[in-house]
């Protein structure tokens, strides 16, 4: 006996309503954002809390700003320039610079200015001003702040693995340079973050 095409694919259609409905939704467990989880033993916000709490620190204290300050009378002008990941992964380097920006511009000691890629939309704005504003409120053209020193960095990861056993190594530097004469007047390291990732084997 042969059943309709339309008889079987009805019947496809409410096997598959069926099997969705029975499709089980995600278990979400909400934890306090300081809760250190390593899931894959990749790079996590639990690695940029421990990069923040001592290479940013040490950052916004350098002596060399300090030493900045006191010779020219104002806190120097900062930008961040390109944060490298020579790591093995993808990370997002975005969130560890913003995070140089944050603590540099809350302690007083500097002043940070748009990088490069964000100073761009800030150029177009005042281009169309020039063209479209009144004479009144248009900014002016070739008056940005200058940067005195330009930060930079770079993440770069170490592994060593064996029998479904893998040590991860993370080395985070970064540093500021003087824009004019490009003598590195601040350096710092965080080699802090090692990780030992052991997966199942897999059972025939």
């Amino acid at each position: 006996m042969h059943l309709p095409k339309i008889t079987i694919m009805a019947a496809g259609i409410i096997l598959m309503a069926f099997l969705a409905s029975c499709a089980s939704e995600p278990a979400v467990t909400r934890v306090d954002a300081s809760t250190q989880i390593d899931l894959s033993g990749n790079w996590n916000d639990s690695d940029i809390t421990i990069i923040s709490e001592s290479l940013v620190s040490d950052c916004k204290n350098a002596r060399a700003i300090a030493k900045f300050t006191q010779s020219n009378g104002r806190t120097p002008v900062i930008v961040v320039g390109a944060f490298k990941n020579r790591s093995d992964e993808h990370i997002d380097t975005s969130i560890v610079t913003k995070k140089f920006e944050i603590a540099l511009t809350n302690s007083g000691n500097a002043q940070m200015v748009s990088s490069g890629s964000e100073r761009q939309e800030a150029r177009a704005e005042r281009a169309d001003q020039a063209v479209n504003a009144s004479e009144d409120t248009a900014k002016a053209l070739a008056n940005e702040t200058a940067a005195d020193f330009i930060l930079q960095g770079t993440i770069k990861t170490i592994v060593d693995a064996v029998d479904g056993k893998k040590v991860r190594s993370y080395f985070v530097s970064a540093q500021l340079v003087d824009v004019e004469t490009t003598k590195i007047v601040w350096t710092g390291e965080n080699s802090e973050i090692k990780k030992v990732i052991t997966h199942a084997k897999t059972r025939l």
